[in-house]
C-alpha cells in the first residue's frame, strides 16, 4: 500500500477529556490506551483531564500521573469498583469537564465499547470519538455481527448463540454442542473482548467449564467453531482500509497474554499473504464497517485457513491504542505515525 499523504492537523489547541478505565475486564488495557493517548495529546499541545467512566474520578495525580489501585483478585490485575452512572454523567455536566471540545473514548469491552456510553454522551450533547450507539451495540454483540456479515455474503465460522436463561441446565447444552458440533470449538463471552472468557475445548467433558467460565463475563455465550489458520486482523479508519496485519502468537490462540506481553506474539505488517486473499480481507472490512455504520478507527478480525479464505471473527470499535497495539501498527506501515493517528482520530470526532 502507498504511503499516505501527510495531512493537516487539528490547528486548534482543544480541551479533551478521555474517558477510560471503567468496570469491563479489559479495564487494565484501556488503562494503558489511556495513558499513551494522553501523552500524545499532551505532545500536541492539547489540555487534556483523564477520567474513569466507573466513577467519574480524575486518573491523574497533582503531578499529571496515573492513579493505579492494584487488586490481585480482580481479573485485569487493577481494582475494579462499583459503578456510579450518576457520579460520572455529574462529572460531564460540572464546571472542570462542560467546556471540553472532544471526549476521547480509551475505553474496552463493557459500557464502554456496548452504545452505553455513546448514548450518555449523545444525550449530554458531547462530541466523542469512535463509533455512535447503534454501531458500537451491533459490534460489541458478536452474534448479531456475525449474522450482519453472513447477511453481506462474507464468511464466518458457524457459531450458536446462548442466552443467560438457556444456560440453566448446562450439562444438555453441553451435549447438544457435541452432538451439532466438529470439535475443537470456541466458547466465548457473546459481549465482550481481548479474549477475556474464551476457551479453545477439544474434548466434550471440558465444555461445561468453558461455557461457564464465558457466562461469568457477561451471562451471554458464543460457540463457535474452531477454524485453524492464520490470524489477520484489518483496520479501517474513516472507511479507509490500512495495511493488513498478520499476528504469529507463542501459545495456541492469540490470547490475552499474548496481546499484551512482549514477546509473546510476532507481528508482520503487511501480512505476507495472497494478493487476492489480501484484496478480499481489505473489501470486506470495509464493507462490515459500512454495514454497521462504524465511525473512526476500527479493527476487523479474520482467521484464514489453509485454502486462504478468510473468517470474518468480531468488530473492534474501540480497538487498542498501545505501544502493542495492532491499528497503530498498520497506521505506521502508511506514514502515520501515533501521534498522527491520534489526531486523525480527533479530527474524524469532531467533524461528524
Amino acid at each position: 500500500m502507498e504511503k499516505t499523504v501527510k495531512e493537516k492537523k487539528v490547528e486548534k489547541k482543544l480541551n479533551i477529556l478521555v474517558l477510560a478505565g471503567g468496570l469491563s475486564e479489559e479495564r487494565e488495557v484501556s488503562l494503558a490506551s489511556a495513558r499513551a493517548v494522553t501523552e500524545s495529546l499532551i505532545r500536541q499541545n492539547h489540555h487534556v483531564e483523564v477520567v474513569d467512566s466507573a466513577d467519574g474520578r480524575s486518573l491523574l495525580d497533582s503531578d499529571g500521573k496515573f492513579l493505579l489501585e492494584k487488586d490481585t483478585d480482580s481479573v485485569s490485575k487493577i481494582a475494579l469498583k462499583s459503578a456510579d452512572t450518576l457520579a460520572l454523567t455529574e462529572s460531564l455536566s460540572s464546571v472542570r469537564y462542560k467546556d471540553s471540545d472532544l471526549i476521547f473514548l480509551a475505553l474496552h469491552g463493557g459500557h464502554g465499547e456496548d452504545g452505553t456510553i455513546q448514548a450518555v454522551l449523545d444525550l449530554a450533547g458531547m462530541k466523542y470519538t469512535g463509533s455512535g450507539m447503534l454501531a458500537s451495540a451491533t459490534a460489541m454483540n458478536k452474534a448479531f455481527a456475525k449474522q450482519l456479515v453472513r447477511h453481506e455474503n462474507i464468511l464466518t465460522p458457524d457459531w450458536l448463540f446462548l442466552k443467560n436463561r438457556e444456560l440453566a441446565d448446562i450439562d444438555r447444552i453441553a451435549d447438544k454442542i457435541a452432538k451439532d458440533f466438529t470439535l475443537p470449538v470456541i466458547i466465548k463471552p457473546n459481549n465482550s473482548g481481548s479474549t477475556v472468557g474464551l476457551t479453545l475445548v477439544k474434548k466434550a467433558a471440558d465444555i461445561p467449564t468453558a461455557l461457564e467460565m464465558a457466562r461469568k463475563v457477561t451471562g451471554e455465550v458464543l460457540v463457535e467453531q474452531y477454524i485453524k489458520g492464520r490470524e489477520i486482523t484489518a483496520s479501517v479508519i474513516d472507511g479507509d482500509p490500512l495495511p493488513l496485519v498478520e499476528i504469529i502468537p507463542v501459545n495456541e490462540l492469540y490470547d490475552y497474554q499474548c496481546k499484551y506481553t512482549k514477546g509473546k506474539s510476532q507481528y508482520i505488517c503487511p501480512a505476507e499473504i495472497p494478493e487476492k486473499t489480501a484484496n478480499k480481507i481489505t473489501t470486506s472490512a470495509v464493507e462490515i464497517y459500512s454495514a454497521i455504520g462504524c465511525d473512526g478507527l476500527v479493527r476487523v478480525d479474520y482467521i484464514m485457513d489453509d485454502r486462504d479464505d478468510a473468517y470474518f471473527l468480531e468488530v473492534n470499535t474501540l480497538p487498542g491504542m498501545t505501544e502493542l497495539s495492532l491499528a497503530p501498527m498498520a497506521a505506521k506501515e502508511t506514514g502515520m505515525d501515533f501521534d498522527a493517528l491520534v489526531d486523525k482520530i480527533c479530527r474524524a470526532a469532531l467533524e461528524k
